[in-house]
């Protein structure tokens, strides 16, 4: 999600994962209550049909190895009412990002039975009250739902003695959401339904690593399909560190889409043809601009000015500005200089978004509009929809995204303690080598400045990924494609339609 917002497993037999430090006394132990749980019976119309469903708001407790709660995660199931055969109903998964973020925004956007409205035109959502409705887009015709808060977001807390730290990092995440996963299957009587995960932006970081958590180890939970929305997998392209030239590579295409969006690229040198830019802008990064990062300094100075006014047709910033950043154009730069005559920045989950901000000679923006011109009406939505329609009575915040998760985040994924980017994509390519039925759907949109397409794509071309089975999906807006309506009744079939095949 926002810059806040990095955009929108093998079970520890052991359990000590989630052990505690230290033991505590039965008074203590007492002071935890039971779990709570908030069930109620729903219907929605939904392509021509009348579903009915059981909707379960819940507490589950994850346990150390004596049975003490270490924490507790919130989750909202939607069940179909009236199924004959569980086997062939199947279940997905549902997780945002962050790392820290809860799961509201493709529970309230893009697939749960309520959904809030956003302008899909990437104006502001303005004040309240905003438009929830019914959401035709909801997955219930052909997937039961389960959309869950880890620990730290939402409603999801740790418990006793424990410290949220515990569950903040990349393995520690995923082996407590695969050990929520293996609870609500055995507590719901799911073993041998067909299972998928969808994650959005960290979410997909989580997806691709459930699939070592889940599958790995002779007590493994077999997946039939990972759905990848607004992808970062290997963070070596997205992380604009020195001399790490892979991120400007991965970024180049997605900062090409967004001039063009506005106007700016050469569109005339491409007949107005934005497909065949696009695959350009693939191309010229990897046969021109890789090259040229590569050979830095040797590069003759006729030789640099030819790039960069390469580049600034595709870009619509000056090839003078472009050199004098030695052809590395850093994306939040870039979302300054694109419309700063006009007197614009532009948004970084979203670049179709516009934003004002105070003055117009800083290389960075205030803020990014295409967070703050959406977020207020999810908030509002979550929370105005658990606990007037769900009942749901914590007293306690609901946590959209804090920094606590985040700031505290252990990125070691391999426990080895080197300097390193973190790439789950390996455990995604294990995985789908591993199970032959095992397919990926990745749904990228072309404006997206926090998970570029082409950094997802990058990463899915190597790592051992079976190709094959991966399903490519793209969309006329940014990180959170179903902000704009079209693209989120798009996003929508091309899941359902991945859902229904994969199973």
């Amino acid at each position: 999600m926002r810059g806040w917002l990095l955009a929108l497993c093998l079970v520890v037999s052991s359990g000590q994962a989630f052990a505690q430090d230290a033991p505590k006394d039965s008074k203590e132990a007492a002071e935890i209550p039971e779990p709570s749980v908030f069930a109620s019976e729903h219907s929605l119309r939904l392509n021509g049909a009348n579903i009915k469903y059981k909707t379960v708001a819940s507490e589950t407790y994850l346990r150390d190895d004596k049975d003490e709660p270490t924490a507790s995660i919130f989750s909202v199931s939607y069940v179909r009412d009236g199924l004959s055969d569980a086997t062939k109903r199947p279940v997905t998964f549902v997780f945002n990002g962050g790392p820290g973020s809860a799961s509201l925004w493709l529970h309230m956007g893009a697939f749960g039975p309520k959904q809030v409205i956003t302008p899909s035109d990437a104006k502001g959502v303005g004040a309240p009250p905003y438009t929830i409705r019914d959401n035709q887009n909801s997955l219930l015709d052909v997937t039961d739902l389960v959309f869950i808060d880890p620990v730290g977001t939402g409603y999801s807390r740790p418990l006793g003695d424990t410290e949220g730290k515990e569950f903040y990092g990349v393995n520690e995440d995923a082996e407590s959401i695969a050990e929520f996963i293996r609870l609500w299957l055995t507590e719901n009587g799911r073993w041998n339904s067909p299972k998928f995960l969808a994650g959005e932006s960290y979410g997909t970081t989580r997806a691709a690593a459930l699939t070592e958590k889940l599958q790995g180890g002779w007590n493994g939970i077999g997946l039939n399909g990972v759905i990848l929305i607004s992808a970062i997998l290997d963070f070596q392209t997205a992380r604009f560190a020195p001399a790490n030239d892979t991120a400007h590579l991965a970024f180049f295409p997605t900062e090409a889409a967004i001039a063009w969006y506005h106007g700016k690229a050469d569109k005339a040198k491409w007949n107005n043809d934005f497909a065949a830019f696009v695959s350009d802008a693939r191309t010229y990064a990897i046969e021109t601009l890789a090259p040229a990062l590569i050979r830095g300094s040797t590069l003759s100075d006729a030789e640099e000015t030819q790039i960069a006014n390469e580049m600034s047709a595709y870009l619509g910033v000056s090839a003078e500005w472009i050199k004098l950043a030695n052809l590395r154009v850093e994306p939040t730069r870039f979302r300054k200089e694109l419309l700063r005559r006009e007197g614009y920045t532009v948004g970084r989950f979203d670049g179709r978004y516009k934003g004002i901000d105070s003055e117009g000679t800083s290389d960075m923006p205030e803020n990014d509009p295409s967070g703050y011109g959406m977020d207020v009406a999810y908030v509002a939505a979550i929370n105005d929809y658990l606990t007037r329609e769900l009942k749901v009575d914590f007293t306690r915040p609901y946590k959209v995204l804090t920094g606590e998760p985040g700031s505290q985040w252990n990125w070691d994924m391999n426990n080895r303690g080197w300097p390193s980017y973190v790439n789950v994509t390996p455990w995604l390519g294990k995985g789908m080598r591993e199970n032959p039925d095992l397919k990926v759907l990745l749904a990228a949109g072309w404006y997206d400045l926090a998970t570029p397409f082409f950094g997802a794509e990058m990463s899915l071309y190597k790592n051992g990924v079976v190709l094959d089975r991966v399903q490519f999906d793209y969309y006329d807006a940014g990180h959170m494609m179903y902000l704009k309506e079209k693209d989120g009744e798009k996003l929508s079939q091309d899941v359902r339609d991945f859902i229904e095949a994969a199973h």
